[in-house]
């Protein structure tokens, strides 16, 4: 079982973007990680690497979390690895994994629709049910939404509806894992300078700039802006803080 000294996390989506910030940000706190990552397997091993250089362990699983039918072997690769790292049970899980989406109300398909489902709140909700028996008492879940489900972006209403419905899931998981001593948050990032939604926010100059327009501290946010902060809200310091939506925006729309 894991020590005080020895936190283990389980971060999915955790080779790009905010999810390989966490588990940098993690390590930087001393806290183990196994990582989820669906394609990029040379980034994710990148990742690995880094984390160990923190001196921490580090080991990277094959997911793809639309795919309810593979979590009960993925959960048995999570046994076998908690075991590699001296472990039994894990303390921290973060679900970061996700697809993006931009298209209207109207113009959604079906098939489009059903993805964002899968990934970005069927996937979210079983895994944490399969995860449920491994993580110890008192440990923390954190559940990544996002700023769109308090303001309104053209063509955002589908992605921001099944991010609204993990809000009300984080809610409920917090009060029905609260006798554990378990907390459960959301956090909901802004617009971000990562590969997510083709790097729009990062590489298109007008998307960046109309986002500092609109963002108090001026511009856009960046990896490092949410990594930390997550890392932090998992630590004892939070250990009141559960049930709660807590957004990660520089101020964005005030």
């Amino acid at each position: 079982m894991a020590t005080t000294e020895n936190k283990i996390a389980i971060i999915t989506g955790g080779s790009r973007g905010l999810g390989r910030n966490t588990v940098l940000s993690l390590a930087n706190r001393g806290v183990d990680s196994i990582f989820t990552y669906n394609s990029a397997q040379d980034e994710a091993a990148q990742v690995a690497e880094l984390a160990r250089k923190a001196g921490v362990k580090a080991i990277a699983l094959k997911l793809d979390t639309g795919n309810t039918r593979s979590f009960d072997s993925f959960v048995e690769q999570v046994q076998a690895a908690l075991k590699e790292m001296g472990a039994e049970r894990f303390d921290y899980l973060v679900n970061n994994a996700g697809v993006s989406h931009h298209n209207s109300i109207v113009k959604t398909t079906e098939e489009e629709l059903d993805l964002l489902y899968n990934v970005n709140f069927k996937g979210v909700f079983f895994l944490t049910q399969k995860l449920l028996p491994l993580i110890n008492d008192g440990g923390s879940i954190v559940n990544l939404s996002t700023g769109l489900t308090r303001f309104c972006v053209p063509d955002s209403g589908p992605y921001a509806a099944l991010k609204g419905a993990i809000e009300v899931h984080t809610r409920y998981l917090a009060k029905e894992l609260g006798p554990r001593g378990i907390n459960v948050n959301a956090v909901a990032p802004g617009a971000i300078q990562t590969d997510f939604s083709g790097g729009m926010v990062r590489d298109n100059p007008e998307v960046n700039k109309f986002v500092a327009s609109i963002t108090a501290l001026g511009r856009a946010g960046v990896p490092d802006d949410i990594g930390p902060m997550i890392a932090s809200l998992l630590t004892e310091d939070n250990r009141w803080v559960t049930g709660q939506r807590i957004e990660v925006s520089g101020g964005t729309l005030l």
